[in-house]
């Protein structure tokens, strides 16, 4: 696996994988943001690492997948490197005929047991999730 990064401002940068796909990263103030920050993409790569095996599980339980987002909250030390203290992911999944019980079981699944991005994670960080199960 490799990765390149490419100046292009002061401020700005992108990533760049093995097969040409680019991801645009920003360090402006909120007001002026055009791309997600390091740290932001570090909690976009945890939500997305996890919800790839969940869909997996959903469909292999035959169950009816219509849509998931996951609302990533964190917290991060005052000091320098202000590293992530607390992450709390919470899943939102569409689905008519799957049950709380089975949502936590494969969450859990996913999170603790198949993401690498969870598992890559400094071990003192306070990682939880949680889910709002939505049935239409």
């Amino acid at each position: 696996m490799k990765s390149i990064m490419h100046y292009k401002a002061d401020k700005e940068f992108e990533g760049v994988n093995e097969s040409g796909n680019i991801v645009p990263i920003d360090m402006y103030d909120p007001a002026d943001k055009k791309a997600q920050s390091p740290m932001q993409l570090v909690l976009s790569a945890l939500a997305s690492c996890a919800a790839v095996d969940m869909v997996q599980m959903i469909k292999k339980r035959r169950k009816t997948f219509v849509d998931m987002k996951a609302e990533t909250t964190a917290e991060r030390a005052d000091t320098h490197p202000k590293k992530f203290t607390k992450i709390h992911v919470k899943y939102i999944i569409t689905s008519p005929d799957l049950t709380e019980k089975e949502a936590e079981r494969i969450i859990d699944l996913a999170v603790s047991s198949y993401c690498s991005v969870a598992s890559s994670l400094d071990p003192e960080i306070e990682l939880t999730h949680g889910f709002e199960l939505i049935a239409e």
